[in-house]
C-alpha cells in the first residue's frame, strides 16, 4: 500500500525531515510511557493504597456499630482515630455529592474502590482539600465523616515520572538536534555551492562532516574541476581555429582588392564576408562561456543601452513594457553574456520579423526577459531542435533574410544554462510571432 497522500503533509526540507525522525520516536516513547505508567502502574498502586485504606475503614465502621451506644460510638472514635490517624466526626452532617477535580486522574479510581468496599458509603469528597479525602460512611448512629490524607490512597506527586520524562526529553532533543544540524551544515554547504556551479558561479567550498558527506564533496569538487577543464580547453580550441582562420581570410581579401572588379570577383568577396560571418558566430559562441564573473546589475539600464545601440545601428527595437521592476533593482548576473544572449535574440527578430519589441518582467524567483517578433515564428515541433548549434530551420526561417549560422539561440540558451535559467520559445500573442524568453534566476 502506497501512502502517497502522507507526503503532501511531509517535510521537503533534508533539515525538516531529519528533525521529524528525531522527534517522533521521542514522542511516540513518551506517549506510550505515560499511558503504561498511568493506566498501568500507577492505577495499580493507587487500587492498592486505596485497597488497605478500605480495612482499616472497614475496621473502624465495624466497632463503631459494636458500640453499645452513642456515647460509646464516640469513645471508639476517639480511641481509634489516634491509632488509625483518621480525623472522624460522629454524627456528621451529610451532604449527598461525590465530586473530584477534573484532572485528578487517580480520584476516579479512589472513588470506584471505596464503592466497592462499602455498600453504605454515602459519597467522597476529593476537592474540598486537594491533599485529604473526605470520605462519608453510614453508621448506626448515623453518618461518619472520616478525613485521611491523600498519600495514603494514591502516590505522591504522581505526575512527578510523566514531567520528569518529558523534561528530559525535551532536553536530549534539544542536545540532539543541535548535533543533527552541525552534521547537516556540510550537506547545505554542498548543496549551495552545487546551485551555484548550476548558476555559473565557482564559490569556494571545502569538503566537511561525515565520512560519506566528504566523499561526495569531493567528487563534486573533481567533477566540477572537469568541467571547466573541458570548457576551457573547447573554449581554447574554437578561439584558436577562428583567429587563426583569420590570417587566410585576410589574404584572400587583400588579394581580391587588387584585382579588376567583376561577377567572379563579387562572388568570392560574398564568400569571404559569409566566412567572417561564421567566423564571428564562433568567436560569439567561445565567449558565451568566457570566465566573466557576475555581479549586481540593474536590468532596466542594461535592456535601455541594448534598445539604443539597436536603434543606432538601424533596428526597429523598442521596449514595450516593464512589470514588477522597480527604480535601483539589481539582479545578480554576468552583464557582457546577458547582454549578448539578449543581442543575438533582437537581431534574429529584426532578421526575420522587421522589428523586435522587449518586455521586462520580475517575479519572486526569477527575471524574464521577452523578445517577440512579428515574423513567421518556429513551430513547436522544430524549437527544441532550433536551441542546438548549427540549427538552420529552412522551413520555418527564411534564410534569405539573413546570413545566420544557427548559432544565436544556442549562444541565449547557453547563457541562461550558465546563470541557472532557461531560455524559452514561443509564440507571441501580441505580434503572432516568436517569442523568446531569456529566464535569469535571482
Amino acid at each position: 500500500m502506497k501512502f502517497t497522500w502522507l507526503k503532501r503533509y511531509m517535510p521537503r526540507s533534508l533539515n525538516g525531515r531529519a528533525t521529524l525522525i528525531l522527534l517522533l520516536p521521542v514522542v511516540v516513547v513518551q506517549i506510550v510511557v505515560s499511558i503504561v505508567f498511568v493506566q498501568r502502574l500507577y492505577e495499580d498502586v493507587t487500587r492498592q493504597m486505596t485497597g488497605n485504606i478500605s480495612i482499616e475503614l472497614r475496621f473502624l465502621l465495624t466497632d463503631i456499630n459494636a458500640a453499645p451506644d452513642l456515647e460509646g460510638a464516640e469513645s471508639v472514635v476517639a480511641e481509634l482515630s489516634r491509632a488509625l490517624d483518621f480525623a472522624v466526626l460522629l454524627p456528621a452532617a451529610s451532604e449527598p455529592i461525590t465530586r473530584r477535580g477534573y484532572v485528578d486522574l487517580s480520584g476516579r479510581l479512589i472513588i470506584s474502590t471505596l464503592e466497592n468496599n462499602f455498600p453504605g458509603l454515602i459519597h467522597v469528597d476529593l476537592q474540598e482539600d486537594p491533599r485529604r479525602v473526605h470520605v462519608w460512611l453510614d453508621t448506626d448512629y448515623g453518618p461518619a465523616k472520616v478525613i485521611f490524607h491523600r498519600n495514603r490512597v494514591s502516590a505522591r506527586n504522581p505526575h512527578q515520572l510523566i514531567v520528569l520524562t518529558l523534561s528530559a526529553s525535551i532536553v536530549l532533543s534539544i542536545i540532539a538536534y543541535l548535533f543533527l544540524r552541525n552534521q547537516l551544515r556540510p550537506i547545505r554547504r554542498l548543496a549551495r555551492a552545487s546551485t551555484a556551479f548550476g548558476k555559473g558561479q565557482s564559490i569556494k567550498y571545502h569538503p566537511s562532516g561525515a565520512l560519506e558527506v566528504r566523499a561526495a564533496g569531493t567528487a563534486f569538487l573533481n567533477m566540477r574541476a572537469r568541467i571547466e577543464r573541458h570548457l576551457e580547453q573547447r573554449t581554447l580550441m574554437l578561439s584558436g581555429v577562428s583567429h587563426d582562420l583569420r590570417s587566410p581570410l585576410t589574404r584572400f581579401k587583400l588579394g581580391l582588392s587588387m584585382l579588376d572588379p567583376n561577377e567572379d570577383v563579387k562572388a568570392l568577396e560574398h564568400d569571404v564576408d559569409e566566412m567572417e560571418s561564421l567566423l564571428d558566430a564562433f568567436l560569439d559562441f567561445v565567449r558565451a562561456d568566457a570566465g566573466e564573473e557576475a555581479c549586481d546589475t540593474d536590468p532596466l539600464a542594461l535592456i535601455n543601452d541594448i534598445v539604443t545601440d539597436a536603434r543606432r545601428a538601424g533596428m526597429d527595437v523598442r521596449l514595450f513594457k516593464v512589470e514588477g521592476v522597480s527604480s535601483g533593482l539589481t539582479v545578480r548576473l554576468r552583464p557582457v553574456a546577458v547582454r549578448r544572449a539578449i543581442e543575438n535574440l533582437v537581431r534574429n527578430a529584426v532578421r526575420y520579423g522587421g522589428r523586435a519589441e522587449i518586455r521586462v518582467v520580475a517575479t519572486e524567483r526569477a527575471f524574464q526577459f521577452c523578445v517577440e517578433d512579428p515574423g513567421p515564428g518556429i513551430p513547436p515541433v522544430h524549437r527544441e531542435e532550433a536551441l542546438k548549434p548549427f540549427a538552420r530551420l529552412d522551413p520555418a526561417r527564411n534564410q534569405n533574410k539573413g546570413s545566420g549560422v544557427g548559432l544565436g539561440l544556442s549562444i541565449a540558451f547557453d547563457i541562461a544554462r550558465a546563470h541557472g535559467g532557461n531560455l524559452r520559445l514561443g509564440e507571441s500573442e501580441r505580434l503572432g510571432g516568436l517569442q523568446a524568453d531569456l529566464v535569469i534566476p535571482r
